[in-house]
């Protein structure tokens, strides 16, 4: 049985990791490289990085700080953040990381995911998506909060997928830092239109929230999260342990 994965998330702006809520009143956490190596001691399955301001600033990732953040973990590293070309995806692999993540470059060209694909396989690009609902209907955003695209979200991920993205991430802004819970019903519609891994990111506040993600919803693959690991609100391992008691496949 494939397991579960716990993913932290370290949104990176000015080379310091921040965390808002629903995008707004970003507050600086920690260093990126410190925080991302004790997560990889700490029982995390993965690590996402996520340069939050490189594409509305239009500029490229911080390759800098990624590349000292590869050299000290040693579990799978997805980035994002800039990323608007096939050369974008070739700086970043070359800096360190397994996987990376495409957002705002390519709902600005979609053939970036096909690109991509092709030349480093779909196992390396990961389609994240900012998902909101706007009068009863998800719609896709660009830039974080930013910029409503008019882009239906489910088709969107299901086109993705088509293209060759290998994995998708789902982050609700509706539910995006309030740590009420994933959204789920959001959730369930996209496990059902795709049939790659698919990660669920946005609302978790406690332990018996990712019980009760990966209980409903066993066609989610991974649950991300940040502040609440940042903060040390919840332990990955005591996470990971609950997990475990409860019937959920999960890597101890």
């Amino acid at each position: 049985m494939i397991t579960k994965r716990i993913i932290p998330c370290l949104d990176v702006k000015d080379g310091r990791v921040v965390k808002g809520v629903n995008f707004l009143n970003l507050k600086n956490v920690a260093s990126p490289v410190e925080l991302a190596e004790a997560y990889s001691q700490g029982g995390a399955d993965e690590l996402v990085f996520y340069d939050i301001t490189a594409s509305a600033e239009g500029r490229a990732l911080f390759t800098d700080i990624l590349a000292e953040t590869a050299r000290r973990v040693f579990i799978p590293l997805t980035v994002g953040g800039g990323i608007n070309t096939v050369n974008d995806f070739e700086r970043v692999l070359s800096c360190g990381a397994d996987k990376v993540s495409v957002n705002s470059g390519a709902i600005r060209d979609p053939g970036l995911i096909e690109r991509a694909a092709k030349l480093y396989g779909s196992q390396c690009v990961v389609l994240s998506a900012d998902i909101k609902r706007v009068d009863g209907a998800y719609r896709v955003f660009a830039k974080g909060f930013r910029e409503d695209t008019g882009l239906e979200a489910i088709s969107w991920l299901r086109r993705g997928v088509d293209m060759g993205a290998g994995e998708i991430v789902v982050n609700s802004i509706d539910t995006d830092g309030v740590k009420k819970g994933f959204d789920l019903e959001l959730l369930r519609e996209v496990t059902q239109a795709v049939n790659v891994p698919v990660i669920a990111s946005g609302g978790a506040g406690s332990i018996q929230d990712f019980i009760e993600l990966f209980k409903t919803l066993p066609g989610v693959d991974a649950g991300l999260a940040a502040s609440i690991f940042h903060y040390s609100e919840v332990s990955i391992m005591d996470l990971k342990k609950e997990m475990a008691l409860r019937g959920i496949p999960v890597r101890l």
